[in-house]
């Protein structure tokens, strides 16, 4: 499986990521080896991204995209490299510290609402290791303010969702800790086009108007990449081509690879 990503070429150097990031730079991830238990997925990983930028994953299943996202947020082992915010260390924090202390937060895949929580009790999970409750409620109601989705079912059980309005939840419930950094894990998994659609469009928003970094895998490489300001396409966990967006979509061996074309 392997030889026909061989065309891919050399792993691009520490150097020319910084090109795509060069101002302001939030996030950065230098010679990261990890994994799970003993098994090493990732090998001597580099990742740089600038505040208020969008960076994508692409690449085939097993490449380890998801093994970067658990990496920032802390839940492999890591074997060596180091992971900065801002240039402070965090390889080491717990996933609540990286929420609490540096404002990293992660959406998963997977359906993660409570079904039968209401919106309104699955929005304050999401700052249940705040100190202050009473932040957790103002953002709240800053959330259910800024979408109406959500506002009109905010006492209806979760289970009352379509899925693009549980994936709203997920993303916003992940918003009450006012978060810098968004994971984002496979936005568009199992949704109908118009709700990846409005999806995306929020993801667009939260970087925008409100300055998130977001850092996402997305299996849908075409829309991902549409999205994104940067994308790195990993390969047996490294990364074999990085670039703009709009560049990587026009490459040729990414668009046969992973765009269909």
């Amino acid at each position: 499986m392997a030889n026909q990503y061989e065309v891919l070429g050399k792993a691009p150097g520490s150097e020319e990521l910084k090109k795509l990031s060069p101002k302001d730079v939030h996030l950065t991830i230098r010679g990261l080896s990890a994994g799970y238990g003993k098994m090493e997925i990732l090998h001597n990983f580099d990742l740089t991204v600038s505040r208020a930028q969008s960076l994508c994953l692409i690449g085939p299943n097993g490449a380890g995209k998801s093994t970067i996202l658990h990496s920032i947020y802390g839940f492999t082992n890591i074997f060596s490299g180091k992971i900065e915010i801002d240039g402070k260390e965090i390889t080491n924090l717990t996933p609540a510290e990286k929420l609490q202390s540096v404002g990293i937060a992660y959406i998963l895949q997977d359906n993660s609402v409570f079904p039968d929580m209401t919106v309104e009790e699955n929005l304050l999970m999401g700052g249940f290791i705040k100190e202050k409750q009473d932040e957790a409620y103002e953002e709240a109601e800053r959330i259910f303010k800024k979408y109406e989705r959500l506002r009109n079912r905010r006492s209806q059980p979760a289970k009352v969702l379509s899925g693009g309005e549980r994936r709203l939840l997920e993303i916003s419930r992940a918003l009450v800790m006012k978060p810098s950094i968004l994971l984002v894990d496979e936005p568009s998994i199992g949704l109908e086009p118009r709700y990846i659609d409005m999806v995306f469009e929020i993801l667009n928003d939260l970087q925008k108007n409100e300055k998130k970094t977001i850092i996402m895998v997305e299996q849908n490489a075409k829309k991902g990449l549409e999205f994104a300001d940067i994308g790195y396409v990993l390969v047996s966990g490294q990364t074999a081509i990085a670039g703009k967006g709009d560049d990587l979509l026009k490459n040729p061996d990414v668009g046969r690879l992973f765009l269909g074309g």
